[in-house]
């Protein structure tokens, strides 16, 4: 399901220059156009944890899917044959609606797994998204380089999500029963604590100090997908392909960093691994701005594995108790996507003033504030990294 999202998302991520041509949009206009998916996306979050416990992952799962499904559909036909803005913002919201609760779901069962095997997995499943992202790309950069239209691509990336997608939620763990005090073999037994309620949630410090880490991370990994591209096109003078090219190379090393960041995770633990790759994403962005454009490929690579373990740790951090998994992550979830509200029109707004290029600069500010909070991401005391000496 993590694979399915990423290569929802990426087929209409990569053709969002194209989508900026054939609506004339300016960068801010495109900004602001992006925002409708990260406002469906806010409406969702919030109850999605609520929507987990009483319905469970998997249905929460196949309602999103339908739902992103049907809305990058209608946002390919508001930009390719109709070139109506106000129908592609409805269409990126119906999606962000759907994006919204399959990621909170996905994420609740995802911890759960991990809950269960005992050791950082978390950041494999968002590998598993990130490679969705760039299988998706890749075949994105292919279709634009053929001349394919853009509704044709989203309605047929759509379909083969939902069939593969149906098939995928009936493999998930057994439903936690509350009531009857079950959980799946291998799990912990829940605290005697009822599980903390939605609001509850929201006055929790640390739970808020995670939030803000991956309101950061989420911003520096949403800043590369919705902006890498038209940065290497517009500040550049690169053709599209190039700039899908340039996209692409920044998901395949965030997937390379999610697949081999377990191993440091588990040896070195959250707050070492996080501070280094999150100075590895300003160092990556500020190569994209200021190297030449081979240069610039290098940087992406390095922004890439920068920005690759920062929301899946989030996610993890505020499921490190499972009976109060579904509400924090659900809190976590909803300030992280804050990001991908404020994001796209911020940038949009910058990139009017000083270029698309220069307005990635803003990465860094962003991550030198994370910075100062990412120890409240520390594992619990009692999950000490595995490779540690026991005594």
């Amino acid at each position: 399901m993590f694979a399915l999202a990423g290569v929802q998302f990426a087929a209409f991520a990569s053709r969002i220059p194209e989508v900026k041509a054939a609506l004339d949009l300016s960068a801010s206009e495109l900004g602001l156009t992006l925002l409708a998916i990260s406002v469906g996306s806010l409406v969702a979050l919030p109850t999605s944890g609520w929507l987990v416990q009483r319905f469970g992952a998997s249905r929460t799962v196949v309602t999103g899917v339908i739902l992103a499904v049907i809305g990058l559909a209608l946002a390919g036909i508001g930009a390719d044959l109709w070139h109506s803005r106000p129908v592609l913002s409805v269409g990126l919201a119906l999606a962000g609606l759907g994006i919204g609760s399959w990621d909170v779901a996905m994420n609740i069962e995802g911890a759960a797994v991990e809950q269960q095997l005992g050791r950082s997995i978390m950041p494999r499943f968002h590998a598993a998204f990130s490679a969705g992202t760039v299988l998706s790309a890749l075949v994105g950069a292919a279709l634009s380089a053929a001349g394919i239209p853009i509704v044709g691509h989203l309605a047929a990336t759509g379909v083969a999500v939902g069939l593969v997608g149906a098939w995928a939620v009936r493999r998930f763990l057994p439903r936690i029963v509350e009531d009857a005090g079950q959980v799946p073999d291998g799990m912990a037994e829940p605290a005697a604590s009822a599980p903390v309620s939605m609001r509850g949630a929201w006055t929790e410090p640390r739970t808020l100090l995670i939030g803000f880490v991956t309101l950061a991370a989420a911003f520096t990994e949403g800043t590369a997908n919705d902006w890498l591209s038209v940065a290497f096109v517009e500040g550049r003078g690169q053709p599209p392909w190039a700039g899908v090219l340039g996209l692409a190379t920044f998901l395949v090393f965030m997937t390379v960093g999610r697949v081999g960041g377990t191993w440091l995770l588990d040896r070195y633990g959250r707050v070492l691994v996080l501070r280094i790759t999150l100075s590895l994403a300003v160092i990556g962005a500020l190569l994209v701005v200021f190297g030449s454009t081979p240069i610039a490929y290098a940087g992406a690579a390095c922004w890439g594995i920068g920005s690759s373990l920062g929301f899946p740790l989030g996610m993890s951090a505020a499921a490190d108790d499972p009976v109060h998994a579904a509400a924090r992550v659900s809190v976590v979830s909803t300030i992280g996507y804050l990001a991908f509200l404020a994001g796209p029109p911020l940038l949009g707004f910058l990139g009017d003033h000083v270029g698309v290029l220069r307005a990635l600069l803003v990465v860094g500010a962003m991550v030198a504030l994370a910075l100062l909070a990412v120890p409240a991401m520390r594992e619990p005391r009692y999950q000490a990294p595995h490779d540690a000496d026991p005594a």
